[in-house]
């Protein structure tokens, strides 16, 4: 396994979140990328201050002031690769679906099968949407990780500057300083019609359901 950048995580935290995940095996017609079978999460843990997640069955508490279903995108800052800043509800996207998927780290092994998932298993929604990842890596990180995963249809945006978004959503982790696990679909009127929030932080998002509401979405409009 690649020896990555360990970032500014807690390290008992990075170790076990590294662990998972580690042996895979190379699905037929990827990009190299080997996939383990990983838990898919059931339900959603709410956003904001005063609730939490688990890690291993240890809670992790949530701050900042929660988003939930039918609420429209923040008006929040987060660096692209260039380092320039962009308001998250006005990416290039704005106007069409959007899905947002949102990791811990990139250098964790759930974390990367997250987002090739996004990227590899969405059946040509990337034609029709945005999708973006969101994490605390800085965006030369970012910029390196999609580089080598040879991904090219995800708009990557970084939280590193202080964890703007993840304090405006409700998706913080205060103590490890790190995003927790989620995804979240967007209409093209800026509403979140999708969102789910792993209740464990080492369970993937279900993928395919946000992947359904996408396409849902796409057919109303």
């Amino acid at each position: 396994m690649r020896t990555r950048y360990l970032g500014f995580l807690g390290p008992v935290l990075w170790l076990s979140l590294g662990v998972v995940g580690c042996e895979t095996m190379p699905p037929p017609g990827s990009a190299g990328f080997v996939y383990k079978d990983l838990a898919v999460a059931d339900g959603s843990a709410a956003a904001g201050e005063g609730n939490s997640v688990l890690y291993k069955g240890n809670p992790l508490m949530l701050a900042g002031h929660g988003v939930k279903i039918g609420d429209s995108l923040r008006d929040v800052k987060v660096a692209q690769a260039d380092l320039s800043l962009i308001n998250i509800a006005h990416t290039k996207g704005e106007g069409r679906v959007r899905i947002i998927s949102v990791v811990p780290s990139l250098d964790t092994p759930v974390c990367e099968q997250q987002t090739h998932y996004l990227s590899e298993k969405n059946k040509g929604l990337d034609k029709m949407v945005e999708l973006i990842t969101v994490s605390v890596d800085t965006p030369f990180a970012q910029k390196r990780f999609a580089g080598e995963a040879k991904i090219e249809n995800v708009t990557f945006l970084s939280d590193y500057r202080g964890a703007e978004f993840g304090k405006a959503y409700g998706l913080f982790l205060k103590d490890p300083h790190i995003l927790t696990r989620a995804v979240m679909v967007v209409d093209p009127q800026n509403t979140i019609r999708h969102l789910q929030v792993t209740p464990e932080l080492t369970q993937l998002p279900d993928m395919e359901e946000a992947f359904r509401v996408a396409r849902s979405l796409i057919t109303a409009s």
